[in-house]
């Protein structure tokens, strides 16, 4: 029997008491890239993450892109960056004509560090405080790590190989706004507050959305003053149009910080929802033979933005893609991982370093229906089908 309702996999969760602010930006005027909202939104993220500051830009792929100009990525040199990742993670590298070297991820599917170390240690020459690939005599200057699906990274290894390597750390937090960490050094610290610079995304299918935008955060005040310098056109003087350094259109607009103001008071409430409905969907897997839902790290609070389910073919009795079609043609969507990026054609001649555990996942992981606003119901609808199918 076929499901007639559409089950969305990640859609956004909004209440029309947005609309007084929209209204409001609409009688102003001020609906484009000056506005209260666009002050108050950043300055409610920085309450909730813990900073002093935060910087609002026209997306987290356009953060990502300021981060790497800030920190100093030029030409020629090399950041490293997961392979099993969204592309827009990457792609910022080569806007700044740098180059990627791809690295495996663990079972958190974030960034492997027994294999970032053994890169480090094996494949490159630590001369002059500066990290030297020996395979194409580049320097490596810095190191995207994702928090994929919400899922904190292991941040204490990271900042040990930072302070290691004097590398520059820039964490993508584009899925992770909200997960923080519970015990060790940085007990109490959000995902996108450790590194050098952090990006949050609000994208339509994040955790929260101003339907585009993103935010750069950062300790280091000078690097965000670079930041906003470089995300408004770098006026050195706005008066008489002065520019001394190219810079970008990448501001958030007052429409969608009226939006975010008004998500961010909200997020809590879709976390606890989130977390509700991955418990629903873990215990009744559970009970399906050939079926994992993958679990979030224990010593931290996530955001559980994502659910990923892994298929066994041969105890479940079909693979990945043909239970996804299934799904899909039952009108509940599903959708597999992300092409690992070392493999995307843009990347093919790019290094990459002992990957395989990017590849079971690549092949056997898949995304259910995890929106804030998903029902009990909604999710015993989705489970039914999955013991249903099972061969």
């Amino acid at each position: 029997m076929t499901n007639n309702k559409q089950i969305p996999l990640s859609v956004p969760n909004l209440s029309l008491d947005i609309l007084e602010n929209v209204k409001e930006t609409i009688e102003t005027g001020w609906v484009s890239t000056g506005g209260r909202f666009i002050t108050e939104f950043e300055e409610k993220i920085a309450k909730y993450v813990g900073v002093e500051r935060t910087v609002s830009c026209q997306s987290g792929t356009a953060g990502l892109h300021l981060a790497l100009r800030v920190l100093g990525i030029e030409s020629r040199d090399e950041v490293i960056v997961p392979t099993l990742t969204f592309i827009a993670a990457v792609n910022p590298v080569k806007y700044m004509g740098a180059e990627p070297i791809f690295m495996d991820c663990d079972d958190t599917l974030n960034m492997d560090m027994d294999k970032l170390e053994e890169f480090l240690e094996n494949e490159c020459d630590y001369i002059d405080e500066k990290v030297i690939n020996k395979s194409t005599k580049r320097q490596i200057k810095a190191i995207v790590i994702v928090h994929v699906f919400g899922n904190p990274a292991n941040m204490e290894r990271l900042m040990e190989v930072k302070e290691k390597y004097n590398l520059k750390v820039i964490e993508d937090s584009t899925e992770a706004l909200g997960s923080y960490y519970l015990e060790g050094k940085y007990a109490g610290k959000y995902c996108g507050t450790i590194g050098d610079i952090g990006v949050y995304s609000f994208n339509a299918n994040k955790i929260i959305t101003t339907g585009g935008g993103g935010m750069v955060v950062s300790n280091n005040k000078e690097l965000l003053d670079k930041v906003s310098f470089l995300g408004v056109q770098a006026k050195t003087d706005s008066l008489y149009f002065v520019h001394d350094e190219i810079g970008y259109n990448y501001r958030m607009t007052n429409i969608q910080a009226a939006f975010g103001t008004d998500q961010i008071d909200r997020l809590e409430g879709f976390i606890e929802t989130k977390i509700k409905n991955y418990n629903l969907y873990k215990e009744a897997i559970e009970d399906i033979e050939g079926l994992t839902l993958l679990s979030f790290r224990a010593d931290t609070r996530a955001n559980h933005w994502f659910y990923s389910v892994i298929v066994d073919k041969e105890k479940y009795g079909m693979d990945r893609d043909e239970l996804l079609r299934m799904l899909n043609d039952e009108n509940i969507q599903t959708r597999p991982l992300w092409r690992l990026i070392h493999k995307q054609k843009p990347y093919l001649e790019s290094q990459s370093y002992r990957i395989d555990m990017g590849e079971y996942y690549e092949k056997n992981l898949m995304n259910v229906p995890c929106s804030s606003n998903l029902s009990e119901e909604e999710v015993g609808v989705v489970v039914n089908k999955l013991k249903d199918y099972k061969i």
